[in-house]
């Protein structure tokens, strides 16, 4: 093995990444004990099977972090993102997590996450760049 080999990957194989998750999953694994980690992902699909809206989180060590949740445009202020996120609380809480986690950018909804409970946790000043930020926000399911 050659650490000069170096090789940047702009759009790597979806199974390449899946190798770093996976390794960095067992890794975490073997520090805390908690090997209870899951996909929870949600889909809203519409009479042709496109999904138009979604949640895709992981559950694992009884935390919930969200990663992604999106609703197609033309479906946004309808209800969707509330009723996605609040059936991905109750599957967290069915799982025994006691928190859920997840990113936002000050452009996406910031406010939307606090109206449901989620407090802010940290800010990202300038990213992905002035005058935007990115916040890191937790609701407590206890």
């Amino acid at each position: 093995m050659d650490m000069d080999e170096l090789k940047i990957e702009v759009e790597p194989r979806p199974g390449d990444v899946r190798i770093l998750d996976d390794r960095l999953y067992e890794y975490n694994v073997k520090q805390t004990g908690a090997d209870d980690g899951k996909w929870l992902t949600i889909f809203v699909r519409d009479d042709a099977g496109e999904i138009v809206a979604g949640l895709h989180a992981w559950t694992w060590c009884d935390a919930c972090k969200v990663e992604r949740l999106w609703v197609r445009e033309d479906l946004r202020r309808l209800g969707y993102g509330q009723r996605l996120l609040a059936a991905a609380e109750d599957e967290a809480r069915a799982r025994g997590c006691h928190q859920v986690l997840l990113d936002t950018f000050s452009f996406q909804a910031p406010l939307f996450y606090q109206k449901l409970g989620y407090e802010v946790t940290g800010v990202a000043e300038g990213f992905p760049r002035s005058p935007h930020s990115e916040y890191h926000l937790r609701k407590s399911l206890r």
